[in-house]
């Protein structure tokens, strides 16, 4: 479904991001990322769940949820939206510990979407915490998977 990029760390510059090519138009890949009941569906590594409490997809407008970890643990995120261009961009603050602002660019490749997403922390505390105590990268591979696997049921429905 996904041609595979693994996360990739720029310790040095406090960063984490990962390129996909998904087998799914751009809009569509749009959609399932700004639209709550779609997100709710794959956001998270393997084994989680998400309560979406608010998610007001404009730019300033707060995304608050909790993800469910499969050991019951809640990790509760709120996320402001710093700016949105449909169908290419999504810009937000995560404003909870540890704190990041993320691009997600989504790109036409083919009948495809090259999606890209750039994480930046706040500082080398943040990114540590993210990768060491949140294993940040593997679950943002686990992340893009499921957003993989949850395109390709969402176009068998169609």
């Amino acid at each position: 479904m996904a041609t595979k990029s693994n996360a990739v760390s720029n310790a040095e510059k406090n960063e984490l991001s990962i390129t996909r090519i998904l087998n799914a138009p751009r809009e569509l890949v749009f959609e399932v990322w700004s639209t709550p009941n779609h997100i709710a569906n794959w956001w998270g590594p393997n084994g989680f769940t998400n309560t979406i409490h608010k998610m007001d997809f404009v730019p300033g407008g707060e995304w608050n949820f909790i993800m469910h970890g499969p050991d019951g643990t809640n990790y509760i995120n709120k996320i402001v939206f710093n700016d949105i261009i449909k169908p290419e961009l999504i810009s937000y603050t995560h404003v909870t510990t540890p704190k990041f602002k993320v691009n997600v660019t989504f790109k036409k490749y083919g009948d495809k979407t090259k999606l890209n997403m750039h994480m930046m922390f706040e500082n080398t505390q943040a990114y540590n915490m993210a990768m060491n105590t949140f294993g940040a990268k593997e679950g943002l591979n686990q992340t893009a998977n499921r957003l993989a696997d949850y395109l390709g049921k969402t176009l068998n429905r169609f």
